[in-house]
């Protein structure tokens, strides 16, 4: 990814995504600002740049699929797949229920995941990393490894500490390119 386009990534999703006030995280913990990446996910520009981004950390991993937890990882295993197959590249995309249906298949891993897969874990927003261990864990239960975790913002409260002793970890910003100092301690 150019310096530009990732300019202009950030740029969509200062512009589209993030906002001021008063807010309860995933996490439970409250914030005074939020990213609301679907503003942007959602965004033909946004979700190409993304797909770009995307292939530039998996690219070399020798990745077999790419996916996450419902439903910020849907539009950009989408964005990814497409990519890769921009490239000449196959790669699955899958995405992990939060729960399981009570119809169909009642699978809450959706698409297709061969087991013994190298796989990248996407997620939108990561604070302290705990929700993106349920897809982690499924995709772990499914038998396929996890090599890589990749996430558009990093909001700098506890993810990498978490995630990084065991998987790559990469986002494509930090709270810091926002302007915003994450808390002390």
């Amino acid at each position: 990814m150019t310096e530009e386009s990732r300019r202009r990534l950030l740029e969509l999703f200062k512009a589209r995504a993030f906002s001021f006030g008063r807010f309860t995280l995933a996490s439970g913990k409250e914030s005074t600002y939020y990213v609301n990446s679907k503003k942007a996910l959602f965004y033909s520009e946004a979700a190409a740049l993304l797909g770009e981004a995307i292939w530039d950390c998996t690219k070399d991993l020798n990745v077999q699929a790419v996916g996450g937890l419902e439903v910020g990882a849907i539009p950009l295993a989408t964005a990814t797949v497409m990519h890769y197959h921009r490239e000449g590249r196959t790669l699955e995309g899958f995405f992990v229920r939060k729960e399981v249906k009570g119809h169909g298949s009642r699978e809450r891993l959706e698409g297709v995941l061969p087991a013994g897969a190298r796989v990248a874990i996407l997620d939108d927003v990561l604070t302290t990393g705990g929700s993106v261990l349920q897809a982690i864990e499924e995709v772990e239960k499914a038998g396929a490894q996890v090599v890589t975790v990749v996430c558009i913002v990093d909001r700098l409260e506890g993810a990498r500490e978490l995630l990084a002793p065991n998987y790559l970890y990469q986002p494509i910003f930090t709270i810091r390119d926002f302007g915003v100092q994450p808390p002390a301690g």
